[in-house]
């Protein structure tokens, strides 16, 4: 089943946090999480990144249950597979593409999301899955912009059309299997 959280800012908004917790089925002390802060090359980026991990121990995810992964080498199907979370941060997406596509990161990353595995995407971290760049992970068929004023209604959408859905910092996109909600 697969299970993916795309934010414009992660768990900012509580309901998000709330729906990361039904995704996971688990208690935050029992979930371990991969944390990727790739994308945050440039200065400002790499302000947000303690943020984003915040994000997860704010949650109430374990401090020793994080394990931060740079995709500075090919990871493995098993390997990948003893998380429970896979949380990307935000920053440059053309640069966190380039290296999920170079460390073959998809390969794993469907193997974990069959497995029943959280992806949740922060800014970068979510438009990596969308269309908006070649060679992007496509796990929705449309064209994401984050960090909107306004935002696409709350409400289950069809991608087939390959919509450009708007997310305000306080929404977010949630795939369960073949099902796409936009909340908040």
């Amino acid at each position: 089943m697969k299970k993916i959280m795309l934010t414009s800012t992660g768990f900012t908004n509580r309901n998000i946090e709330k729906k990361f917790f039904e995704l996971a089925k688990l208690p935050s002390d029992e979930i371990k999480a991969m944390f990727i802060p790739t994308a945050a090359i440039t200065e400002d980026a790499k302000e947000f990144v303690p943020l984003c991990k915040e994000d997860l121990l704010i949650a109430g995810i374990l401090e020793s249950n994080i394990v931060t992964y740079d995709l500075d080498r090919i990871i493995s199907c098993d390997e990948i597979c003893d998380f429970d979370v896979i949380y990307v941060c935000g920053g440059t997406t053309e640069y966190l593409l380039d290296r999920m596509n170079r460390m073959k990161f998809s390969v794993p990353l469907k193997k974990f999301l069959d497995n029943g595995g959280v992806y949740v995407g922060v800014s970068a971290g979510s438009v990596a899955l969308a269309q908006n760049l070649p060679e992007n992970l496509g796990y929705i068929n449309c064209i994401l912009n984050v960090h909107q004023e306004e935002g696409t209604e709350c409400a289950c959408i069809d991608t087939r059309d390959c919509p450009t859905i708007k997310l305000t910092d306080s929404q977010a996109i949630i795939i369960e299997d073949n099902i796409i909600t936009i909340m908040e």
